[in-house]
């Protein structure tokens, strides 16, 4: 029995510290964003990345998900990630106005046509250097877009600015509130996933939002009227703490660094390009009134209210001493190069 007793001691010993070593080389993230658990946002772009990472790490990198601001608030995702409650997060800069003012020029009508379009474009002002400022604090992972957004409505057919007037539409950002109000309409913000309530109570009429957004928080089935005018792109990024980022060994922020960047930007816009189709295709088969306004920068009715809203924001950014022109034309340029490279 003396010498028995020693060996399972022994043998528990190597036991335990085998568990021990299995638990070490798992490394948890907690990713923060506020799209639904079942979206295809969430499954095709988030979910899909946190496999990459585990799988490319060889299982020692793990990201648990907490989808529909259930770490955070949408409005308070960003903060989250640089105090370090979530490690990764994923929103729109919107949700924050006025901290990412360069950024949310990507946002303009005209700049972007397509979401993998508009990730791309996003992605490049980054990589040139002309947001760093705006991300000091966390360490930005990927940048992407939504497609086009347009106006949804319930009971107004939408054909031109005029049919706004009076219409409580909730909108994603202040930029694109700036325009809706400036066409007749009253602004209202909220975070998306309120979106469904607030239209089931009646608190709103409407709202700007891109196909992907209609599908994805279930907005096809409350409103009728779709007016496809493009006067808006929803930025978004996903961004890491950077503390979380140090803690990690060379080798783990390899594959954190080879998951970033433009390869990631692309794929995101892939999905969202793909759920624009799925959201659209929804509402048809629903039987919706859909209004395409062709070239809206050139249309007769929409024109001067988007291109005023251009305007009007580049000049507030330049008389903040902000370089919005300069940022402006380097988004133009890389729209037009981003646009050849996919052509």
């Amino acid at each position: 029995m003396k010498r028995i007793l020693p060996r399972c001691l022994l043998a528990a010993s190597i036991a335990g510290l085998t568990l021990a070593s299995t638990a070490q080389a798992t490394t948890t993230l907690r990713m923060a964003h506020f799209w639904p658990g079942a979206s295809g946002v969430n499954q095709a772009l988030f979910e899909a990345w946190a496999e990459t990472l585990e799988e490319e790490s060889g299982g020692e990198l793990r990201v648990e998900m907490f989808p529909s601001g259930t770490l955070a608030r949408p409005d308070a995702i960003y903060e989250a990630v640089g105090n370090g409650i979530a490690d990764i997060g994923a929103t729109a800069q919107g949700y924050t106005a006025g901290r990412f003012p360069l950024s949310q020029i990507v946002e303009l009508p005209g700049v972007a046509t397509t979401a993998t379009q508009g990730a791309c474009v996003l992605q490049t002002l980054y990589d040139e250097g002309h947001l760093d400022e705006e991300y000091a604090d966390t360490r930005p992972l990927f940048l992407f877009t939504t497609g086009p957004g347009g106006i949804h409505t319930v009971g107004t057919d939408v054909q031109t600015p005029a049919d706004l007037e009076g219409l409580r539409i909730r909108r994603p950002t202040a930029v694109a509130g700036d325009m809706l109000e400036n066409m007749g309409a009253s602004p209202v913000g909220m975070p998306a996933p309120d979106i469904y309530t607030s239209m089931q109570r009646g608190v709103i009429d409407g709202l700007s939002f891109p196909w992907e957004g209609l599908k994805g928080f279930r907005i096809n089935e409350l409103v009728e009227y779709h007016t496809e005018v493009p006067f808006y792109t929803l930025i978004f990024v996903a961004t890491m703490n950077q503390r979380s980022y140090e803690r990690l060994s060379p080798e783990l922020q390899a594959v954190i660094d080879a998951n970033s960047g433009m390869r990631w930007a692309e794929n995101a816009g892939a999905v969202f390009d793909r759920l624009d189709v799925e959201g659209k295709q929804e509402a048809i088969d629903a039987g919706h009134t859909i209004r395409e306004i062709d070239e809206p920068l050139a249309h007769p009715d929409w024109q001067q209210p988007l291109q005023d809203g251009i305007d009007g924001y580049l000049a507030e950014l330049e008389a903040r001493g902000l370089p919005a022109q300069e940022v402006y034309e380097a988004a133009l340029a890389a729209s037009e190069s981003c646009a050849a490279e996919r052509g």
